[in-house]
Formats: structure tokens, C-alpha cells, sequence
């Protein structure tokens, strides 16, 4: 076997790992039985989200990619900083 074609078959594995996992956190925000469950679904749901983007830009070998995942890495963090802030003091903007 040569290590491009190893490598093709862990990258699609990778690939399809992440995207299982994509489904059962996207399960624990549909089902959480509070909003900080919910909070926790989103927040691994974009990290997920961003890493098979990550793997897809490995697998074309686009720089393009990794620029996409690190914007929203960024909004991400961003947008989980001002839920759990949210949850904490019920406002955002003080």
C-alpha cells in the first residue's frame, strides 16, 4: 500500500468520523434537557464543523480552507463567549 492511498483512506475516515460526531452533538442541542447542554452541543458542533474543513482542505490541498475554518474558529469563540454570558447575567450587553 502506498502512503497516498493510506492517507486518502484516513482522511475520508477522519472524515467521516467528524461528521458523526457533528450528528450526535447536533442531537445534544435538539434534546438537551437544559440551555447549557445546548450551549455545549453548539460550541462542539462548530468545532467540528471547523475540523472537517480543516481535513477537507488536506484532502484538496487548498490554502483556502484552513483560512475558512480559522474565520469561524474566530465567530465560534466568539459567539460561545457571549452564550455563556448570556446564561450567566441574562444579558449580553451591559
Amino acid at each position: 500500500m502506498s502512503p497516498t492511498l493510506v492517507l486518502t483512506y484516513g482522511l475520508g475516515l477522519a472524515q467521516a468520523m467528524l461528521v458523526l460526531a457533528m450528528t450526535l452533538a447536533a442531537w445534544r442541542v435538539l434534546r438537551g434537557p437544559r440551555a447549557q447542554d445546548r450551549v455545549l452541543g453548539l460550541d462542539t458542533l462548530y468545532l467540528n464543523g471547523m475540523l472537517v474543513i480543516v481535513v477537507h482542505g488536506m484532502r484538496t490541498g487548498s490554502g483556502l480552507y484552513f483560512e475558512a475554518a480559522l474565520v469561524i474558529g474566530l465567530l465560534g469563540f466568539a459567539a460561545t463567549l457571549a452564550l455563556a454570558k448570556f446564561l450567566m447575567q441574562g444579558e449580553v450587553i451591559q
